[in-house]
């Protein structure tokens, strides 16, 4: 497939502080840092990719994980072809907690054919609360695609996307005229992300 003039929608969900900024942040611009604030609602960054020799745009929304931001999320499903559904390695609840972020995927997502990814963050700890091989068990039994990833050492970032990615292109009747449209629309656009959150989130 040719990947020219094509944006894919990705969105990052879980759990609050299990590090979908952090992974966002090493992703589209290489870079750590420890002490991210929270996610008040929802942010958003760009990030061009070369997949099999074809430029692939990805836009890529970041979303709050604390419940009271929980109901702002629904409108921001529409139109994503790719789910990166992410939990801390170091904290068991934040695993517990895929089965509802699961549930809450059924009713919102448009397109019952969007790719998921589930992503076991911070490896880089060393007190681990969720083994490997639990997180790839619950990724079979659910069809998603597994990988775990560290934010800080960058371990398994790229991967992550290059495979949702490559997922996404190969799925058929993912990516419709319109999502091509968008795509030469924001082709000038850079990696550099901006929050959304004045416009989108009012907290009053």
């Amino acid at each position: 497939m040719d990947g020219t003039g094509i944006t894919v929608k990705l969105i990052l969900i879980g759990d609050s502080a299990v590090g979908k900024s952090s992974l966002l942040l090493r992703f589209v611009e290489g870079s750590f840092e420890p002490s991210l604030k929270p996610t008040i609602c929802v942010d958003f960054k760009v990030k061009k990719m070369v997949i099999d020799g074809h430029t692939v745009q990805l836009a890529i929304w970041d979303t709050a994980g604390q419940e009271r931001f929980r109901s702002l999320n629904p409108s921001y499903y529409r139109g994503t072809q790719g789910i990166v559904l992410v939990y801390d390695v170091t904290r068991k609840d934040t695993f517990t907690g895929l089965e509802n972020w699961l549930n809450e995927l059924e009713i919102y997502t448009t397109k019952n054919n969007t790719v998921k990814m589930l992503v076991g963050n911070k490896t880089d700890k060393p007190d681990r609360e969720v083994e490997r091989r639990e997180g790839l068990q619950f990724a079979k039994k659910r069809s998603l695609l597994f990988i775990e990833t560290s934010a800080k050492t960058e371990d398994g970032v790229q991967h992550a996307f290059e495979e949702l990615v490559i997922k996404i292109l190969q799925t058929p009747n993912l990516l419709d005229r319109s999502t091509k449209k968008e795509g030469v629309q924001l082709k000038g656009s850079t990696q550099q992300g901006k929050s959304l959150c004045a416009a989108y989130c009012p907290l009053s």
